[in-house]
């Protein structure tokens, strides 16, 4: 109930200390409230009751996905619920079932576009440009050219090379510091591998060049912005007051990502590289005819590709590392698996990686306990009328799936608490795919608007573990704490630190 209160008494002292009238707020506050309610008595979709003006914008505060999945179990929402954020009206599951039809359907073709998102030109990039002819251009132009098998078997060199970095990096810091953190080591690569995809830019990790630093601002502003609960989303007749100070901040971040895209823009016109060695940028110059995109356009599909390919790579590496610590005997056991399929004397090979079958199976159990968007990062928004699980669901509601709650329901998982990959090790969830066609284990969203770079971000993360793992034992002499902070994505409160002890001999680390 405090964050009830505390929500409303941030709207009210944002309004206070601006020039709306008392009149003016008592009249739309009475309007919004009568209307809110009579369309939540209509709804035959349990739910909360709504709060007066806010309706149940508290459940997005803070770890939205646990106060959504509390809210849905006290309202016996078994399958779906419905309440309010603002004027919103929004559906949310927990069923698999009713997630695919979700996910799906055509009627849930588009994202509802924040305020943040427009302002930060996603409109006109993948994730959340309209459903159409544009969309589909975006998304073929990206699957054949970025994400594609061929592609990602041809940058796997890159990898190996950031790879490298990162062992190099965290042997450095063994020498100087008795407890490593490592968030800023995966950050960092992350970052690295998509600027060498996307704009054929090479970094050091331990590199502190202006261009990097400057980008790696960028980001995180654009991060800290598209994660915050914008009241104006669902408020719209707060929009003239912007009481967050989020217009504020998108008009000056803006400018600062037109600039530094568009000066590497203008540099691949000014030096196009040779074909076999092309990176994003070079492939969305060379576009012609109906796939050729305008400038603006194309700074923004670039910086979403940053934007959104550093972000959960770098996570997700954090979790697993966490858990591994955490549980000594599983990472024993993919030591032992490493040393039986690679040997320790070997350096692991992407090639490797679908032969060590219990790194796989860590993987897809970090994946259900810890997914990087719990609520599938973004939302879907109804395009048309339609009906869902039986109910009427009118066109502008945005629909949510709580994948956080689907993967820890005990109806669905036996002990779905307990950090226990060897689920996946054999039975019926052995073969399970995380791609989207098992609703039961959908990190990456499914249907249309699923993830384009899941394959390449898994193929990533598990060759980046396994190559981190053949490298060392984690340890920590300051406990583990899986504390969450839900921003953009599901990040652990508190950055792991860890203590390591080198588990072979040092190899030659590859240059960028």
């Amino acid at each position: 109930m405090t964050s009830h209160i505390d929500t409303t008494l941030s709207l009210f002292f944002a309004l206070a200390t601006s020039n709306f009238t008392s009149i003016n707020i008592l009249f739309f506050f009475s309007l919004v409230f009568i209307i809110k309610c009579f369309f939540h008595c209509k709804s035959t979709i349990p739910g909360p009751t709504p709060l007066p003006i806010i309706g149940s914008m508290h459940l997005m505060s803070g770890l939205a996905h646990r106060k959504i999945a509390a809210a849905a179990q006290s309202c016996r929402a078994n399958r779906l619920m419905a309440f309010s954020l603002g004027e919103t009206r929004v559906i949310v599951t927990c069923s698999p079932d009713v997630a695919k039809d979700i996910l799906n359907s055509s009627a849930f073709a588009d994202r509802p576009v924040k305020e943040s998102a427009y302002r930060l030109m996603f409109n006109r990039a993948i994730g959340f440009a309209p459903y159409g002819v544009y969309w589909r251009t975006l998304r073929r132009i990206a699957a054949t050219h970025l994400f594609c098998p061929k592609q990602i078997k041809v940058s796997e060199g890159q990898r190996m090379v950031v790879s490298n970095q990162m062992v190099e990096m965290l042997t450095f810091l063994l020498h100087q510091q008795t407890s490593i953190c490592v968030r800023d080591v995966l950050k960092r690569a992350s970052l690295s591998n998509m600027m060498w995809s996307v704009f054929g830019r090479r970094y050091r990790l331990d590199s502190n060049d202006l261009e990097s630093v400057e980008l790696r601002k960028l980001v995180d502003e654009g991060y800290e912005l598209l994660g915050i609960l914008n009241w104006t989303d669902h408020l719209p007749w707060l929009a003239d007051f912007d009481p967050q100070g989020i217009r504020s901040r998108c008009s000056k971040l803006v400018p600062k990502v037109n600039q530094f895209v568009k000066k590497i823009i203008d540099q691949h016109r000014a030096h196009p590289s040779p074909q076999l060695n092309a990176d994003f940028t070079d492939v969305l110059l060379s576009l012609e005819g109906s796939d050729k995109l305008l400038e603006a356009d194309m700074i923004a599909v670039l910086w979403e590709m940053i934007f959104r390919g550093t972000d959960t790579v770098a996570v997700l590496i954090e979790w697993i590392l966490a858990r591994l610590v955490l549980h000594v005997d599983v990472q024993s056991k993919v030591h032992e698996e490493l040393d039986r399929v690679v040997g320790r004397s070997s350096q692991v090979m992407e090639s490797d990686i679908n032969n060590l079958e219990y790194l796989g199976a860590v993987v897809k159990e970090v994946l259900r306990l810890h997914p990087p968007g719990p609520l599938l990062s973004w939302a879907r928004l109804a395009i048309t009328d339609t009906t869902i699980d039986g109910h009427d669901v009118g066109a502008g509601t945005m629909a949510m799936v709580n994948m956080w709650a689907i993967s820890r329901d005990p109806e669905i998982w036996k002990d779905p608490l307990e950090f226990q990959p060897e689920r996946f090790l054999d039975g019926s969830l052995k073969d399970m795919s995380v791609m989207g066609s098992d609703l039961r284990l959908a990190p990456f969203g499914s249907g249309r608007r699923s993830c384009p770079g899941k394959n390449l971000g898994m193929t990533t993360v598990s060759f980046w573990v396994a190559s981190l793992l053949q490298e060392f034992e984690f340890g920590t002499c300051e406990g583990v704490d899986l504390s969450e902070e839900l921003k953009l994505s599901c990040e652990m409160a508190n950055p792991l630190k860890v203590t390591l002890r080198p588990r072979r001999r040092p190899h030659c680390v590859c240059e960028a």
